[in-house]
């Protein structure tokens, strides 16, 4: 994929190989702050929209797989895809990261990653992040990889799960940072 060569990181578009991962992505303590665990009949459907989602256009979006570099260890999961509300069509992003590989800065890395991604796609000017108000881990990713903080604001996740998160926006027209800022 377009990532900076010295990015820690290597994003792989999601495959029907994933399946395993992401059943090793619904531990309770990463799905905490999205609602609880998913169900088997749930992750089926999951994968096959990340699949889905993977081969269509690439002005959709796309999921990946988070390789972790120079190891080669698969250690989670990224994705942008559009997401329409407050009257603007933006693309949103997600990610989980395996707890073993937690606090090494993958997550921000792959988040300026699948930026860059977002960015080439070319079909949406921002780049839009909702994190949990309480995940303080994924709200600093979002620092990091130089989204703006739009404020908080309710959100329902999964759905019948309402939740406050914080709205983080990155404008995909300026360029996207592909290293950390300094001090991050």
């Amino acid at each position: 994929m377009d990532t900076d060569t010295t990015s820690p990181v290597r994003l792989e578009p999601w495959s029907e190989a994933d399946a395993g991962l992401l059943r090793a992505l619904n531990a309770p303590e990463l799905m905490d702050h999205l609602g609880g665990p998913e169900t088997d009949e749930q992750l089926v459907r999951r994968h096959r929209r990340y699949v889905d989602l993977s081969a269509g256009e690439p002005g959709a979006g796309r999921m990946y797989r988070i390789v972790l570099l120079p190891g080669e260890a698969v250690v989670g999961s990224i994705g942008f895809w559009v997401r329409t509300g407050d009257g603007e069509s933006a693309y949103e992003t997600g990610w989980a990261v395996l707890p073993g590989f937690q606090g090494r800065g993958v997550a921000s890395a792959a988040t300026r990653a699948v930026a860059v991604e977002a960015r080439a796609a070319g079909l949406h000017r921002f780049l839009h992040a909702f994190p949990s108000t309480e995940n303080a881990a994924s709200n600093a990713v979002c620092r990091k990889a130089g989204f703006e903080l739009l404020g908080e604001r309710d959100f329902e996740y999964p759905p019948g799960h309402p939740m406050r998160c914080n709205d983080w926006r990155l404008d995909l027209e300026k360029p996207v940072r592909t290293t950390p800022p300094r001090g991050a």
